[in-house]
């Protein structure tokens, strides 16, 4: 066999081993994340359907903002991976120090304006039974925003530097929090009065207290993490560093929000539909987003990957291992689609045993096979691209993908064409694919320019 062949299979298995170490962690723990917030719908759905309802209503509302500003967090993890890469180690002690400060500075207006949306309630068609019960959910969960941000600030750090292990036991240490917190608070006992749904947000701040403890108690005391000296004494913010973060971060952030945006709208339409159509779509969507956590997880590693070649200045590396990353994410969502497709209703009869019901979740479920490689395509390429700092281009892929493409071929699918909801997934399906095809012709552009630079 040919040596240049050998060594290259090598190095094929070498990279996914060490993708699938860094990146099966970050799976686990965004897993864990999502069982938080299954947690807090089946406890408050032993309350009333008013608390459940208030809960889903400001869920949909905390969403966009959790959304955005961890998506403008995330560009620590390319910077730091970079720093690594050329060894400034005095640099990722501060980019550590200005994702903390900068998640603080996000913080702020995010927590006063979820304690002040009362106004918004009857805008968006909310029951007036409901109503105070969301805004006081969101009042209580927003005192849990500032370490919510700071643990999101501190684990994509560690996820630059690939040490992502700490956040899944800690998002593991949340979730046991998470239920006791919410039988006390939710259902009032050990004398504290029942505060149903509110109870929920307050038990979901506490959770997100002891996580940012957690984090911040590791990253203190990991030895590795020493000769960066990121706390050895008190620095203000420093707005080059702050400045660089949001240049590469708020672009992440819209670009998250643009992806979720166009699942709340199409969710939106189904509702429109009927009872039934709302109910298959919740269970279809519900799988989906847990399978999206594999090439997700994946997607953080390739980043950190990808800009640790950056700083080393081998793009050819980098365009090595980011096309790994995607091959392997694509991989794994082929095997998830192959699953989907052989036991849609198995997959249903999980949550629920209504026959309607599962069978127009099993027809969405098929739907929601075909845009497993596509989710898969997208959110790996995106995070290869994040790898070399480039974010810019891909919020405006993802504007055109998800807004231009996405929600129009959804809307004529789905209500022109007479689709229905399946006609509604198709433009899923149609945004997150020219997405995917775009960021890896965008990846491979890059690289390729940046190899020819170096070589010349």
């Amino acid at each position: 066999m040919d040596t240049n062949q050998t060594t290259y299979k090598t190095d094929i298995f070498k990279e996914v081993s060490t993708l699938l170490k860094v990146g099966i962690p970050v799976i686990i723990a965004q897993l864990l994340q999502m069982s938080m917030s299954f947690v807090d719908t089946v406890m408050a759905g032993r309350l009333s359907p008013e608390d459940l309802a208030a809960i889903a209503v400001g869920s949909s509302i905390l969403l966009p903002f959790i959304v955005f500003c961890l998506g403008c967090m995330m560009a620590v993890t390319p910077i730091v991976a970079q720093n690594v890469g050329s060894r400034k180690f005095k640099q990722i002690g501060k980019n550590a120090r200005q994702v903390l400060w900068l998640s603080q500075i996000l913080a702020i207006p995010s927590f006063f304006l979820l304690r002040h949306l009362d106004f918004a309630f009857p805008l968006i068609g909310v029951t007036e039974e409901i109503i105070p019960i969301a805004s006081g959910y969101l009042k209580a969960i927003a005192w849990g925003i500032f370490p919510a941000y700071a643990f999101g600030a501190l684990r994509y750090f560690s996820e630059g530097l690939s040490v992502t292990r700490p956040a899944m036991y800690i998002a593991g240490i949340g979730l046991l929090v998470n239920i006791p917190a919410n039988y006390v608070l939710m259902f009032g006992k050990l004398g504290f009065p029942q505060l149903g749904a509110v109870g929920t947000g307050y038990a979901s701040a506490i959770v997100f207290f002891v996580m940012f403890v957690a984090m911040l108690w590791f990253t203190v005391d990991f030895d590795a993490y020493k000769r960066f000296d990121i706390f050895g004494k008190f620095r203000w913010p420093e707005k080059v560093y702050l400045f660089e973060l949001l240049r590469i971060g708020v672009p992440i952030g819209i670009s998250t929000t643009m992806e979720v945006s166009m699942f709340a709208v199409v969710s939106l339409l189904v509702s429109t539909i009927s009872t039934l159509a709302i109910a298959g779509h919740q269970i279809a969507i519900n799988f989906a987003s847990m399978m999206f956590m594999i090439p997700f997880g994946l997607s953080v590693a390739i980043s950190a990957r990808v800009g640790q070649s950056i700083g080393r200045k081998k793009p050819k590396e980098a365009r090595f291992r980011g096309f790994v990353g995607v091959g392997v994410a694509s991989v794994l969502m082929m095997l998830s689609a192959l699953f989907i497709f052989l036991f849609p209703e198995k997959i249903s009869s999980i949550y629920t045993d209504d026959a309607d019901v599962i069978a127009v979740a099993v027809q969405l479920l098929f739907m929601a096979a075909i845009f497993q490689l596509s989710d898969g395509l997208q959110v790996s390429g995106f995070g290869a691209l994040r790898g070399l700092k480039d974010t810019k281009v891909p919020m405006y892929v993802n504007l055109v993908a998800y807004w231009l493409v996405g929600i129009p071929v959804a809307y004529y699918l789905g209500f022109v064409a007479d689709y229905g909801a399946p006609g509604l997934w198709m433009g899923l399906i149609s945004g997150l694919t020219v997405a995917g095809i775009l960021h890896n012709v965008r990846f491979f552009i890059k690289t390729k320019s940046l190899q020819h630079n170096t070589d010349s």
